[in-house]
């Protein structure tokens, strides 16, 4: 936990109706930055919202975190710039590799401090905001997914804050890149770790068991 960031922008938005293939769609994807310092408390900063709490936001995706660096290396695949906010993250950040971050582990931002949770697994409404259906699944075979954190104390958060590590708990230990494997890779190493860390959010933690189980029971003997 020794390297450090800064925070490029601060993104909020309220959800709102898109039509999406002939449905309306309410969606919140669409994040703007705004001027600081934003409040951060609870389950949000100022001025955001979630459409739908079932699969995103909630205590343990309050605060979702993406980094230029992944927005540059996006930036030349696509062969267009694209501007904070895109990806629906909160915190858009700068000299901090997200996919090594440990769950469990606590970062100060700005005045607040956040605790590492899951990475972010998108939906449909990612599709919607590139207005290509497809954008998803091409999104995930890239594996730049972000990070999902939790607030563990409110605070104020602008553009130009340092990203610190706080602590790191000694039964932390998987990281973003391994829950990352775990899921894509149906890897029965990883999900089992995820299924017996503490630090997981409870939900996660039983579908790990539920598709270690599966696995164990399909392979062959």
């Amino acid at each position: 936990m020794n390297a450090t960031g800064t925070v490029i922008s601060v993104n909020v938005g309220r959800p709102r109706p898109v039509e999406w293939f002939g449905r309306q769609v309410m969606t919140a994807i669409w994040k703007q930055p705004v001027d600081g310092p934003v409040a951060v408390a609870g389950v949000n900063f100022d001025g955001d919202d979630q459409a739908d709490r079932r699969v995103h936001g909630g205590p343990a995706k309050s605060v979702y975190a993406y980094a230029v660096e992944d927005y540059q290396w996006w930036s030349e695949l696509l062969g267009e710039p694209l501007p904070p906010g895109t990806f629906r993250e909160n915190l858009t950040l700068e000299s901090l590799d997200l996919d090594s971050l440990v769950v469990g582990d606590t970062w100060d931002v700005g005045s607040a401090r956040l605790r590492v949770t899951p990475p972010r697994f998108p939906c449909f409404k990612l599709g919607v905001r590139m207005g290509d259906a497809g954008f998803v699944d091409i999104f995930a075979s890239a594996r730049r997914f972000g990070a999902y954190f939790a607030v563990d104390a409110p605070g104020t958060v602008s553009a130009g804050d340092r990203v610190a590590p706080h602590a790191h708990p000694d039964d932390a230990s998987l990281t973003i890149r391994d829950f990352v494997a775990a899921h894509e890779d149906d890897d029965v190493a990883l999900l089992g770790l995820i299924a017996r860390d503490p630090h997981v959010p409870d939900d996660w933690r039983q579908h790990a068991a539920k598709v270690v189980a599966r696995l164990t029971r399909s392979a062959p003997d």
